[in-house]
């Protein structure tokens, strides 16, 4: 076997096509979260808001991401992936042209963000559990991170484009460009060569029962509950730092549409740098060493910027945030997905993506409404705390956690 390297994924040709398109299409996706937090908080000029975006966002994945793993496991990944991709792009297409035309109103965009994070609830644990048939198990550690960097780094990009644009050209644009840009990971999934792996046979058994083989593989192994308790608590308490981003890019610290650009700019070069660390590493030891250093780096720099009011530590926090957080979530997954047997791929993906993604939409609820009695420093300090307290009490109570 060759020794990996940082883009030993890259080799693989459907890798390739799939990264490039995944870039082209994240950028447009991480301008479209953009715009829509912007959107929100015009249109509302509230932090409940956007914590109840941020939840309408999110909630399908806990509604839907079980069954999508079974679906996964059932049926053509790439297939899943086609359908998922070209529903997006409608979906964004009806967003743009009703603020184009001056017809949104915030219960447009609350439904269509459920609508948008439904496709991506049932899409996910097929993407998730299609890298391995693209690479295979020796790059699929690599292949991970390189698909981490490509998320991140279209999260560094796309904020930044739609702060320059929102400003001078409106929001409208951003939502258009969002739709075109999925055209890019729908022509990738065509273009690929390798015939589809043959779907697994159900052998007679229904969702229920299937879902209840995914869930009890990760009951009785240790490492995996502990994996997924570990990111549930960052999930929970940190991620919806997010949604309040125009809140602190408005009112806290003064600037404006470029400024939440910056914002969430900073974040994606944060996790993009963490993402390349990771793909420069390897497959390396100490995994779980890794996951409990970048929670603690996490929790302080969230803390940290929850009471800051300087622009430049603001953006050196947010930094750090998706630095911590990508190491933490790549790492976790990396392990997983190395560990899982085959056949249950899909549904043990689907869980960690309802953990990884599920917790979002409860964290944001209650964030947002602590950050609409209490104020949103308070709100987010408070999350700070816990999700350094979670990261700490996960250490005691399985130190073995240091030798994953």
């Amino acid at each position: 076997m060759d020794t990996p390297h940082a883009f030993s994924a890259l080799r693989h040709r459907n890798f390739r096509l799939f990264w490039f398109g995944q870039l082209i299409s994240l950028t447009g996706t991480w301008m479209h979260q953009a715009a829509q937090g912007w959107l929100v908080f015009k249109l509302t000029n509230s932090p409940f808001y956007l914590g109840l975006a941020g939840t309408a966002f999110s909630a399908p994945v806990l509604l839907f991401t079980l069954a999508g793993g079974v679906m996964a496991d059932r049926h053509s990944k790439r297939k899943i992936m086609l359908a998922a991709h070209t529903a997006l792009m409608f979906l964004s297409l009806a967003l743009a042209i009703l603020v184009a035309t001056g017809m949104v109103t915030v219960w447009h965009v609350l439904v269509l963000a459920f609508l948008i994070g439904t496709v991506n609830a049932l899409e996910i644990p097929a993407r998730q559990s299609f890298l391995i048939e693209m690479v295979g198990k020796e790059n699929l550690m690599n292949a991970i991170a390189l698909n981490s960097s490509a998320f991140h780094s279209a999260r560094m990009i796309g904020p930044a484009i739609a702060g320059f644009i929102m400003g001078p050209l409106g929001l409208a644009p951003c939502f258009f460009i969002n739709a075109m840009s999925f055209t890019a990971i729908i022509v990738a999934l065509l273009k690929m060569r390798f015939a589809p792996a043959a779907p697994r046979p159900s052998d007679g058994k229904g969702i229920v029962k299937e879902l209840k083989e995914g869930l009890s593989y990760l009951f009785h192994h240790e490492n995996a509950s502990i994996l997924l308790l570990s990111v549930g608590v960052i999930s929970f308490f940190g991620f919806p730092y997010v949604s309040f981003l125009p809140v602190y890019a408005r009112d806290i610290l003064h600037t404006g549409e470029k400024g939440l650009g910056m914002l969430m700019g900073c974040a994606g070069a944060g996790a993009f740098l963490g993402s390349a660390g990771l793909a420069l590493r390897g497959d390396s030891s100490r995994k779980g060493l890794l996951m409990a250093v970048a929670g603690t780096v996490f929790s302080i720099a969230l803390l940290v910027f929850s009471i800051s009011k300087t622009v430049w530590l603001s953006y050196l926090m947010i930094f750090f945030l998706g630095l911590g957080a990508i190491n933490h979530i790549a790492t976790a997954n990396s392990i997983l997905q190395l560990s899982v047997p085959d056949e249950l791929r899909g549904r043990v993906m689907s869980a960690f993506a309802t953990t990884f993604l599920g917790m979002a939409p409860l964290g944001n609820f209650t964030v947002g409404s602590l950050a609409h009695y209490l104020g949103t420093q308070t709100a987010l300090m408070i999350s700070a705390i816990f999700c350094l307290a979670g990261t700490m009490l996960v250490l005691i109570i399985r130190p073995r956690i240091f030798k994953l």
